[in-house]
C-alpha cells in the first residue's frame, strides 16, 4: 500500500478546495524529515510507478505548487470515498510538472521531435490519453525546502547530504533500475549529475540519457540558450535511442 495512507486522516482535515497555502500544507503533520534548514513535507503524487513507461522525466523535488496541487487532488478524491490505491496515479496524473513547467516541457520535446518516434501528434498527449508512455518522478519524490523556499539541488548538493541521500537511495534508485531502458529526461543540471553517477555505476545506460536538456522552469534564465546549443545533440540521442531499440524488437 502506498504511503498514502499514513496520511489519508491528516489530509480529511483539510478544507476541501483547489489549492492550498503554506501554512496549511509546511506543517508538522506533513514534515517527514527535517536536516538544518532543510525540511521535507509529504505529497502525494509520486507514490505511482509506470513500469511500461517508454520515456522518464526526471526532476529534482516538487516545488510547492506541485505539493498543493497533488494534495489538493488527493483531498477532492477522499471526498468521494475514491478507493485509496488508485489515489496515487490519479494525483501523479494531474499535479506532475503542473503549470508553467509542463508547458516548456511538452514545447521543447515537441521541438526535438519526440512525438513522431512516439507516434504522437504533440508530447502534451505523455500528459493525457497517452500517459501509459510516460513515467514522471522526481530524485527526493517528496517536497523539499531549503529555509522555506523550493530546494534547486544546490546548497547543499544532494550527493552531500544524508538525509537527500537517503531518500535517492530508497526512493529513486529503484525506480532507476526498473526503468533503465526508457529514455530518461534529467531536469537540469542538477538532476544530470546525479545521471551521470549513475551511468559511470551501470544503474543507467548513458546512451538512454537525454543530456543538455534545460530545467524547464520560468526562472531559468538560460533555458533558451541551453536548449539550442544542444539541440542538435538530443535529437541524435532521442534518434539513437528509438533505432536502437527498432533493431532490437
Amino acid at each position: 500500500m502506498p504511503r498514502l495512507v499514513e496520511y489519508i486522516e491528516k489530509i480529511a482535515d483539510l478544507p476541501l478546495k483547489d489549492s492550498y497555502s503554506r501554512e496549511e500544507l509546511l506543517t508538522q503533520d506533513f514534515l517527514l524529515a527535517n536536516e538544518g534548514r532543510l525540511a521535507v513535507y509529504y505529497c502525494t503524487h509520486n507514490e505511482y510507478v509506470n513500469p511500461d513507461a517508454k520515456v522518464f522525466i526526471v526532476g529534482i523535488t516538487p516545488g510547492f505548487q506541485q505539493m498543493s496541487k497533488s494534495i489538493a487532488v488527493a483531498r477532492s478524491l477522499i471526498e468521494v470515498n475514491y478507493p485509496v490505491s488508485l489515489i496515487p496515479y490519479l494525483c501523479k496524473r494531474e499535479a506532475r510538472f503542473s503549470g508553467i513547467l509542463r508547458n516548456h516541457i511538452i514545447e521543447m520535446l515537441d521541438e526535438l521531435g519526440l512525438q513522431k518516434w512516439l507516434s504522437l501528434e504533440s508530447c502534451a498527449q505523455l500528459f493525457d490519453e497517452n500517459d501509459n508512455l510516460l513515467h514522471t518522478t522526481s530524485l527526493i519524490p517528496y517536497a523539499v525546502f531549503n529555509d522555506g523556499k523550493n530546494y534547486t539541488g544546490h546548497k547543499p548538493s544532494i550527493l552531500k547530504n544524508n538525509m537527500l541521500l537517503g531518500f535517492l537511495k530508497g526512493y529513486f534508485e529503484p525506480q532507476a533500475a526498473m526503468l533503465r531502458n526508457t529514455l530518461v529526461i534529467p531536469l537540469g543540471k542538477s538532476v544530470e549529475e546525479i545521471m551521470r553517477v549513475y551511468a559511470s555505476e551501470g544503474l543507467l545506460e548513458e546512451r538512454n540519457i537525454l543530456f543538455g536538456f534545460p530545467h524547464p522552469s520560468g526562472a531559468n534564465g538560460h533555458r533558451l540558450q541551453q536548449f539550442t546549443t544542444n539541440k542538435e545533440k538530443m535529437k541524435n540521442t532521442i534518434k539513437s535511442f528509438f533505432q536502437a531499440n527498432i533493431k532490437d524488437n
